[in-house]
């Protein structure tokens, strides 16, 4: 069983990561594709969904890391 979640928490930490590099400090998911240099005052569209993901997916992981923690 602690082997599953290990598995699990692994994949999760992969997603994380991914969706973190997606996101793009300051610059907006559109410019990493060549968009323009629009700015916006809140996330919108894809990159909302992106961010709600990304915590989702935290969330998750430190979920899963304390159980694993706690079985034996």
């Amino acid at each position: 069983m602690k082997n599953v979640l290990i598995i699990i928490n692994i994949v999760v930490s992969i997603v994380i990561v991914a969706l973190i590099l997606m996101q793009g400090r300051g610059a907006g998911l559109g410019s990493a594709w060549g968009g323009g240099g629009e700015m916006f005052a809140t996330r919108r569209g894809i990159e909302k969904v992106t961010l709600r993901i990304t915590v989702l997916c935290i969330i998750l992981f430190f979920i899963i890391s304390l159980i694993s923690f706690f079985i034996k």
